[in-house]
């Protein structure tokens, strides 16, 4: 006679136990599709639970399209206008000031003095001004500057205003250029969350008709599961196309300077009509290009530095002129005349050096300034080839 003696499990042990049964009846099941219903015995709810796939999530519908409408053309007025060029013209302002401060001549000095003071005889009794023995004067003092000076700094300056005017012209293209990019991104995410959208609903269907046909036993689960896979990655794709939308709104938003709920934009004008553009090779196409490379305005700009740059190497050469500055002076001396009147003109002595450092500075920023215009003009010609 066998005595069999049994020990109470804990419910712990019971899952397990459960859960390993569950696991190795599944193996089965996919082997040997054969076998009938009737052979296979009943699972548990928390292994039937578990054999099942994970019932796809309620398809997430993008947010409304609401909050501020812009079409294309507001945009572009908006920045047209924006903060960059505002400072741009506020640096034109800046440099038409300098015309203004470079074209005048120095201004005349008054100068007075009070001299031939006796401390030992004493200065006598009377007024100070018409009887005391002190030699009084006023007198004026203007430099005259030799070397057409004016003319040239002044010349650098229109120079410096031209090149600062085209650099506003560069500004509001840059920002024009831009403003269109952020736009077309804004439109681009906005379709590209529609269309995801669509394609989540249907892959949402796909995985829940795929989870049904395993509890049919027509489909795999390993094939149920690349369903919902794939589901899950267009629902990663829409969420990606989400922070899309909104980094173009902010881009936008900060271009056209709407910083209130910027991330609420919504882009209303449709995509621009294609239109076929003319081939490279034409040789009347390529000298256009070439042509309209010198009408840019940063090209204008570059081109007003070297104007500007050679005045102020004419500057520096001008120099080598010293000015003279003339004076005149009345006196007024007691007790031996009271209309005295003294000239002067006093002029710089240059000996050793002859402004070299001066000159060389300007020639090597005239030369700086060549190397910036040939490089904006290979620069823009390569942009243009990219647009065209």
């Amino acid at each position: 006679m066998n005595v069999r003696t049994t020990y109470p499990m804990s419910p712990l042990a019971v899952a397990l136990v459960g859960a390993l049964l569950t696991v190795a009846l599944a193996g089965n099941s996919f082997a040997q599709p054969s076998r009938t219903s009737a052979h296979k015995p009943a699972p548990t709810p928390a292994a039937a639970a578990a054999s099942q796939p994970a019932a796809p999530p309620a398809a997430t519908a993008p947010r409304p399209a609401s909050g501020q409408p812009i079409a294309l053309a507001d945009a572009l007025a908006a920045a047209r206008d924006n903060l960059d060029v505002s400072i741009a013209r506020r640096a034109l302002s800046a440099a038409r000031a300098d015309v203004l401060a470079a074209d005048r001549a120095p201004f005349p000095v008054l100068s007075g003095k009070v001299s031939s003071i006796d401390l030992q005889n004493g200065v006598g009794a009377g007024n100070a001004i018409t009887r005391k023995r002190i030699d009084k004067g006023v007198g004026v003092d203007w430099t005259w500057e030799r070397g057409n000076k004016r003319e040239l700094r002044t010349r650098a300056a229109q120079r410096g205003a031209t090149a600062a005017t085209a650099d506003v012209d560069d500004v509001q293209l840059q920002q024009l250029l831009r403003a269109i990019g952020a736009y077309y991104d804004l439109v681009s995410a906005q379709e590209r969350i529609e269309q995801l959208a669509e394609v989540e609903l249907s892959s949402s269907l796909i995985a829940t008709s795929a989870g049904r046909r395993v509890k049919a036993g027509d489909l795999g689960r390993q094939d149920a599961l690349r369903t919902e896979i794939d589901a899950q990655r267009v629902r990663a794709d829409q969420s990606a196309a989400l922070l899309e939308r909104q980094r173009a709104s902010l881009v936008l938003a900060q271009l056209i300077g709407r910083m209130s709920n910027p991330e609420e934009l919504r882009a209303t004008s449709d995509w621009p009509p294609l239109s076929a553009a003319p081939a490279l090779s034409d040789p009347a196409v390529s000298g256009q290009l070439v042509a309209l490379v010198d009408s840019r305005p940063e090209v204008r700009a570059a081109m007003a530095r070297i104007e500007a740059a050679r005045a102020q190497v004419d500057l520096a050469e001008s120099q080598k002129k010293a000015d003279v500055t003339w004076g005149v002076s009345v006196d007024h001396y007691p007790g031996t005349s009271t209309r005295l009147v003294e000239l002067r003109a006093s002029i710089p002595l240059q000996f050793g050096y002859r402004y070299e450092g001066e000159i060389v500075r300007g020639v090597a920023l005239q030369g700086q300034a060549e190397d910036a215009l040939e490089k904006v003009r290979r620069e823009t010609y390569a942009d243009l080839l990219q647009l065209q």
